[in-house]
């Protein structure tokens, strides 16, 4: 049944069945615990058993608490201790260890600690130069008769380009139809996930929904910017839902409700944005997310397990069942080679993944390539930008920019979508981008998916948005049923990754039978977890090819990804494959083309396909994820291994678009290096590899291939550096070493001098000024050449204690008594062995010894 017009909040909030309080950390002084208890335990009875606060929900996830104890020692972790010494208990068999503990109710426990989190960065960039190009007098007249007869009298609306394009006709998001039919966002609300929202603005506070925001950087109520740097939200919110008066321009759905989740302006924890992406989400039903993990084409991140488990609870029982819907920015690191199937969020099945195009339908340099990208929308390039909402009473913006821009603009089309049918379901979402998406008028590796009549391409997804196509399919949209899934066993490669113009080819076969087991009728999302060790992770990259001979390319080469530790239970995704039946042969292609010092092992991995349920009335819902669901490899397939032909890089890859357009490169991103390799070339005319297989072996390197960037023999590593760096970099090891050895043996010729010095077989005689030396009873006695050995010692005497000098022990190593024993020579067979030591100064030896030496003066020498 529809639910139509607009449901007072305090409505909501009954059928919600509990209050949106939020608890309120304070991390200096608290330690704070995100504990999952088998459903029944009582939280306040665990908080007493362990000497703990219970602070109360964790948001919306069922059966999930958070905790708090103070604390100034915050590396300790009180609940694992707990534990610790519960099962050191159980080990020695003590009495009472054996019987039931609160802890044995604790599913899963995680302490929160904001050091171990990956700063979230905003994705927009800034144009460098107004446009240039004139408009069309036709289209400017009618533009001003679209907004007559609108009744938009916002001072920016003629500049709102991305509303209506009177310059380049057709670039634009065709929108105006959709107002004319008085669609325009009512009883829809986005949530703003980001850096706040200014609902002081004049084009905003008519619409804010007050009930669905939360400040969490700040705790409080309103998630107002309060930072010099919190405009990003406010501007993504103006594009969304700016009201329709005479401030600065309007929001695609600028009839609707805007609310926001402040999270960016600090650092917080995995608890509080698993908090903020379920928030009021029976209220708030589109989250729009223009962040993620850096942009810098060597960050690898993926949401922590407490934000997956809120996210598959927001898809599972927001909008009352019908499943919230994420929004999410693709990335704006394409000119560092970086791609959306590194980002944790993007490649998520339940988000849609959002990519840029320019004015004039071009890919600009800043928007990333990847098989998650369901959609392309417009934002900034050629030399313009998005016009909106800024943070103040009344100010406008004209250059926000980046994928940022671009996600939001899709979100209040979907807002557009839920006023004429609020039963659509998140993945019915999906579907309709997917069908009603408009292909680029542009060059770029387009794949048919003949499964449902669309190309498919890694720049632009499957098209760009159509206000107008996705809000006449949402009317009459007959809903998919629940969704199915079905899982591989994990294929065990354990295989050496070529090298060069050979990629590593793994296959397994899908069947129909296991299908119908799964209860799995086509699919839409299709994800591969895999392992793979390498040195250098950046030089690998990664192809799906499906049965019906569609590739995806899930993972790509990146220049600046130094890490040593390849993929470790990373899932990559792929929707470049929705609709298609998915029984066959489903094979996984690594390659290796930088032919170098780095290599690799192809460990395992495991195909995911996901998808529209047979039949709808058996189906199940899926459990939330748990931590270690990819570490049991127990069930071990060996499937056929063989070694594929694969283009080789032979120029640098250059960004598309035109960076010289704008002022700034996106967030941490780094200058294209000329000297990297660029993408295949068969990757770039969208081209399938030649699949010609081969006995599975490790070939050769081709001739063709780029020389080893390696100064010296293999066995020397070559840090990934260029030669020139190698050689500094060795150079100061080997100075290094040979210093190490001049001190050391510096320090040992010393040594050796005190040592044959001080040494009590000999007798040391003070010289005098005329060369006779006065012999000590017995000093010698029984020997024929004692005198002369006197004299030879008085001699080194002299030589390196001066007469007058009665500091014997100030060399810098403090070495002497201790080498007593060490012999320079063969000592004479009637020398005695215990002698008189030399004296000093005025003839007296006691100076020579410590106060508890046995052998100094008056003591009992044995």
């Amino acid at each position: 049944m529809r639910v139509h017009g607009w449901l007072p909040s305090a409505l909501l909030l009954c059928l919600a069945g509990h209050s949106l309080a939020v608890y309120k950390p304070d991390y200096d002084a608290h330690d704070y615990y995100a504990v999952h208890l088998r459903s029944g335990q009582q939280p306040e009875h665990v908080a007493q058993q362990l000497d703990l606060h219970y602070e109360g929900p964790l948001g919306e996830l069922e059966d999930h608490y958070m905790f708090r104890r103070s604390t100034t020692e915050h590396a300790y972790d009180h609940i694992k201790s707990e534990k610790e010494a519960l099962r050191l208990r159980r080990r020695r068999r003590e009495a009472g260890a054996e019987e039931a503990h609160i802890l044995d109710h604790m599913l899963w426990t995680q302490k929160q600690d904001l050091a171990k989190r990956f700063k979230l960065e905003k994705r927009g960039v800034i144009p460098a130069w107004p446009r240039q190009d004139m408009p069309v007098p036709a289209l400017v007249q009618e533009g001003l008769q679209i907004a007559k007869e609108m009744s938009i009298s916002d001072p920016i609306f003629q500049e709102q380009w991305h509303l209506y394009n009177h310059v380049q006709p057709g670039h634009d998001i065709n929108v105006t139809g959709v107002w004319a039919q008085g669609v325009t966002g009512k009883n829809s609300t986005v949530c703003i996930v980001d850096d706040g929202l200014d609902m002081d603005s004049d084009d905003l506070k008519a619409n804010y929904f007050r009930e669905g925001s939360w400040d969490f950087n700040d705790q409080v109520q309103d998630p107002k910017p309060r930072l010099s740097d919190d405009h990003h939200g406010t501007r993504c919110a103006g594009e969304v839902c700016a009201a329709r008066n005479d401030v600065c321009g309007v929001g695609v759905a600028y009839d609707g409700k805007i609310s926001a989740c402040r999270i960016l302006s600090r650092v917080i924890s995995d608890a509080d944005e698993a908090i903020a992406m379920n928030y009021a989400y029976q209220q708030n039903q589109i989250y729009s997310c223009s962040w993620g993990p850096p942009d810098d084409g060597q960050s690898m991140e993926q949401p922590g397990l407490l934000i997956r488990r809120a996210m598959v609870n927001g898809i599972q029982k927001g909008r009352a069942g019908r499943g919230s819907i994420y929004v999410f920015a693709i990335g704006n690191g394409a000119a560092n080679d970086d791609n959306c199937n590194f980002d944790g969020y993007t490649n998520s099945i339940y988000s849609v993944s959002v990519g840029g195009i320019d004015r004039k339908g071009l890919h600009p340099y800043y928007s990333e390539k990847c098989s998650a990208q369901l959609v392309v929308t417009y934002s900034s390039g050629s030399g313009d930008a998005i016009h909106t909402t800024d943070v103040g009473k009344d100010k406008c913006y004209s250059n926000h920019g980046g994928t940022s821009a671009a996600g939001p603009l899709v979100a209040g089309i979907y807002a557009l979508m839920l006023e004429v049918n609020p039963d659509l379901t998140w993945r019915d979402i999906q579907w309709l981008t997917v069908l009603t998406a408009l292909k680029i008028d542009q060059e770029s590796d387009w794949m048919p998916n003949k499964a449902i009549g669309k190309d498919f391409s890694h720049q632009f997804g499957y098209g760009k948005a159509d206000a107008w196509a996705l809000v006449e399919g949402a009317r009459n949209w007959t809903n998919v049923k629940p969704q199915a899934w079905y899982y591989s066993p994990w294929m065990h490669v354990k295989h050496a990754i070529p090298q060069g113009d050979q990629g590593l080819a793994s296959s397994f076969e899908v069947t129909a039978d296991m299908l119908k087991q799964a209860n799995l009728e086509r699919l839409e999302h299709v994800t591969i977890t895999m392992n793979v060790e390498h040195t250098r992770r950046g030089d690998l990259s990664v192809e799906l090819k499906s049965p019906s001979g569609m590739v995806s390319h899930i993972a790509t080469h990146r220049r600046n990804d130094e890490w040593e530790g390849g993929y470790v239970d990373w899932t990559f995704m792929s929707v470049a494959h929705w609709g298609e039946p998915g029984i066959g042969t489903w094979t996984v292609i690594v390659k290796d083309t930088n032919v170098n010092d780095h290599e690799g092992k192809f460990t395992d991995w495991r195909l995911r396909l996901w998808g529209e349920s047979i039949d709808a009335s058996i189906q199940g819902v899926l459990p939330l994820p748990k931590e270690g669901d990819d570490d049991a490899h127990d069930i071990i397939t060996n499937p056929d291994v063989t070694t594929t032909s694969v283009a080789v890089p032979t120029e640098t890859g250059k960004p598309d678009g035109n960076p010289e357009d704008h002022q700034h490169r996106p967030v941490n991103s780094k200058p294209t290096s000329t000297s990297s390799p660029s993408l295949d070339e068969d990757e770039k005319e969208g081209k399938e590899p030649t699949t010609t297989s081969t006995p599975t072996a490790t070939p050769s390197p081709s001739p063709s291939t780029k020389p080893s960037s390696a100064l010296l023999p293999h066995i020397f590593p070559t840090f990934g550096v260029t030669r020139s760096t190698q050689a500094w970099i060795y150079g100061s090891i080997t100075l290094i070493i040979l210093f190490l050895l001049g001190l050391g043996t510096y320090w040992f010729v010393q040594r050796r001098k005190r040592s044959w010095l001080r040494r009590e077989d000999y007798t040391f005689e003070m010289v005098d000024h005329e060369g006779a030396a006065d012999e000590e009873p017995g000093a010698g006695a029984g020997t024929a050449n004692g005198k002369g050995r006197r004299k030879r010692a008085a001699r080194l005497y002299d030589a390196f204690a001066p007469a007058g000098s009665d500091d014997e022990e100030g060399d810098a190593f403090h070495v002497g008594s201790d080498t007593g024993s060490e012999s320079d020579g063969e000592e004479d067979s009637g020398e005695k062995k215990g002698l008189v030591g030399a004296r000093i100064g005025e003839g007296k030896g006691s100076d020579r010894y410590r106060d508890d030496d046995p052998r100094r003066e008056g003591a009992d020498v044995p």
